[in-house]
């Protein structure tokens, strides 16, 4: 290669590297922007945070000792917490299967269907539990059972979604199979395909169980019964001491299920 063919190609490649560069310096920029409008939109103050990290260390210094005398109360509330979340991951994941199949575009039977029944789970996804638990609260009264409608609805959505992606992503030789000889889609979706996810699903299921008693703690705040409701008297009346202890009793309740959870899911798998 001649000098002058050298310098030619040297100057196209600077001319290709030109673009990646500018788009590199635009989404550098565009971070840096979009971080900076986020930064004064969440109201960050250092300096609020200096002067109340104080306060909380005096409220920390209050809620020793323990108040135990409650112990059997707030067991009881928490025993109610996961109830709370055991019939409502239950029932949603009764309602996402159905809604599954719907929502799985390989084996769904009414493809018609496909997008308006994944917007639907969208759409149950998207709010909240405790949101939903807000308003049943208004529409059933105050109780757990709200809770359980909450948990309920919102888990429906986020399980149904899980499940179809995992039927989607399934190996369907066995259905296919069991469906060319004749049987009908039920019968193949329940011989064929369900023996292979079933452990995948199962397991979904647990984590979302596992998920739903953590948020169910804080259901009591909007009246939906389980320990959050003494959590927020608690923090109502600046009983600290009391506060602490439920946060204790939460805390190895919650622990304790994740170990057995964590543990069913790796039996499954």
């Amino acid at each position: 290669m001649t000098p002058a063919e050298q310098a030619l190609a040297e100057l196209d490649a600077a001319r290709r590297r030109a673009p990646v560069r500018l788009r590199v310096w635009l989404i550098g920029l565009t971070v840096i922007a979009f971080y900076g409008v986020a930064w004064d939109l969440a109201g960050v103050d250092l300096s609020r945070l200096a002067i109340g990290l104080p306060k909380l260390t005096h409220w920390i210094g209050q809620a020793w000792p323990p108040k135990i005398e409650e112990v059997p109360l707030f067991a009881q509330r928490t025993a109610e917490t996961v109830a709370i979340a055991a019939i409502g991951t239950t029932l949603a994941t009764l309602l996402a299967i159905p809604m599954a199949i719907l929502a799985s575009r390989n084996i769904t039977p009414l493809p018609s269907i496909y997008y308006p029944a994944r917007w639907f789970l969208n759409g149950l996804r998207g709010i909240d539990s405790f949101v939903f638990a807000l308003l049943f609260v208004a529409a059933v009264g105050l109780g757990p059972f709200a809770g359980v409608l909450g948990i309920c609805l919102h888990t429906w959505g986020s399980a149904a979604n899980l499940f179809a992606d995992h039927i989607e992503n399934a190996n369907l030789g066995p259905f296919e199979a069991v469906r060319a000889t004749g049987a009908g889609r039920f019968t193949s979706i329940l011989y064929a395909l369900v023996p292979d996810i079933l452990p995948v699903l199962l397991s979904t299921a647990l984590y979302l169980w596992e998920f739903n008693i953590r948020a169910s703690t804080v259901l009591g705040v909007v009246g939906a019964g389980g320990i959050g409701q003494e959590l927020k008297n608690s923090m109502d009346l600046l009983d600290f001491a009391r506060l602490f202890t439920i946060i204790a009793v939460i805390l190895v309740v919650v622990t304790a299920l994740d170990q057995l959870s964590s543990w069913l899911r790796h039996r499954l798998i």
